[in-house]
């Protein structure tokens, strides 16, 4: 099953350049990062479940790419233009090889079996 999203054909064209710009630097970090290295997580501070996802990753040895933006007191806009991307409603979001694996549990539970390691592995 796929998300509805709303067909582009059904933007008015008044509004299309906005919808396209809204927050495009974040999203073009975000997708660059994902590219570029093979963990990324993807947060806020003061998130706790941000703080265990990294804590689980660096325990299990993964290195990771981090990116943060703003706290629960700032940058709300950047954060929800991510959420409206991925599709993910909270945060951390983790990806794998560009794949979107989930959040801290999500993550937690690749790292116990096993199979983290080998999504990584399978991207060299």
């Amino acid at each position: 099953m796929t998300r509805p999203l709303l067909d582009p054909a059904a933007r008015h064209p008044a509004v299309a350049d906005k919808i396209d710009d809204n927050h495009r630097e974040t999203l073009d970090e975000v997708i660059a990062a994902v590219a570029a290295h093979p963990v990324v997580i993807v947060g806020m501070a003061q998130n706790p479940f941000v703080r265990k996802a990294k804590k689980a990753l660096g325990a299990a040895g993964v290195a990771f790419h981090s990116l943060d933006y703003g706290s629960y007191f700032g940058e709300w806009q950047r954060r929800l233009a991510i959420k409206m991307w991925s599709g993910w409603p909270t945060f951390p979001m983790v990806f794998v090889q560009g794949v979107l694996v989930g959040g801290f549990e999500e993550t937690r539970r690749l790292i116990e079996s096993g199979e983290l390691q080998s999504l990584i592995e399978a991207g060299r």
